[in-house]
């Protein structure tokens, strides 16, 4: 990733995008409700080991709505517990994306006030790009600060 610093009146800002990978550690997910025409919602609770520039670990839980042909929508909440740019903490993204039955593509961003740590004052947004079965590619382009 890539680190800049800058001084925002006295206070030290540092900005940068970070790339990595996340692997699946589990995904446990159960249809809630059925739809007319063979579509489904479901949740899905699943945990993320994260490597790279952002290094730690990741809970999500996603609400999916599948259409006929196994396609789907989601929306979810994500925590992330670790590092990025060697700070420490824990965040909040509000994750939202598709699944067209191969990958899945989502868009992501830090919810304001959620960081902990020395990622308290973290903000930023990015997205994924997780091939079925295989590690996913992240970025979050981020500013602390």
């Amino acid at each position: 990733g890539e680190e800049k610093m800058s001084e925002s009146g006295g206070v030290r800002v540092e900005k940068g995008t970070a790339t990595d990978k996340f692997a699946l550690a589990s995904w446990e997910e159960d249809t809630y409700e059925a739809l007319e025409g063979g579509g489904k919602l479901t949740r899905a609770s699943v945990k993320q080991t994260f490597s790279g520039d952002l290094e730690g670990e990741g809970s999500v839980v996603w609400l999916m709505c599948y259409a006929p042909d196994g396609t789907a929508t989601f929306v979810g909440l994500q925590r992330f517990e670790g590092s990025i740019a060697g700070r420490t903490g824990s965040f909040v993204l509000e994750t939202s994306g598709e699944f067209n039955g191969e990958r899945a593509l989502g868009r992501w961003h830090v919810i304001e006030s959620s960081g902990s740590g020395e990622l308290s004052r973290l903000s930023g947004e990015g997205g994924f790009d997780a091939p079925h079965g295989s590690k996913a590619e992240v970025t979050l382009s981020y500013r602390m600060g």
